[in-house]
């Protein structure tokens, strides 16, 4: 679904995908990639505007954890377009919002 929403929105946002996740190396050690907890999977810019854009995308009946919606609550609270969707229809309401 990611690939899909990227595509068929890029012409009206940039969207890059944040691939999170940890692991542990061979001789003990974890790594992680550093995202903040709740992160979402597309993030990037509005092509009409510059709004930094936050999209959490789920598989139909997908579950939102408790930190997704917090960082989404946060980035809408600074201005920004930030949202959850389960589709493409869902990702173009959220790139539409002002």
């Amino acid at each position: 679904i990611q690939n899909l929403i990227r595509t068929e929105l890029a012409d009206r946002v940039i969207l890059f995908r944040a691939n999170v996740g940890s692991w542990q190396t061979k001789d003990g050690r974890f790594v992680s990639t550093g995202l903040p907890v709740g992160f979402p999977d597309l993030f990037g810019v509005r092509i009409s505007d510059g709004k930094a854009v936050f999209i959490e995308v789920k598989k139909p009946g997908g579950r939102v954890r408790p930190e997704q919606e917090k960082f989404i609550s946060k980035m809408r609270g600074y201005g920004f377009i930030a949202g959850i969707c389960y589709s493409v229809a869902d990702a173009k309401k959220i790139i539409s919002e002002e």
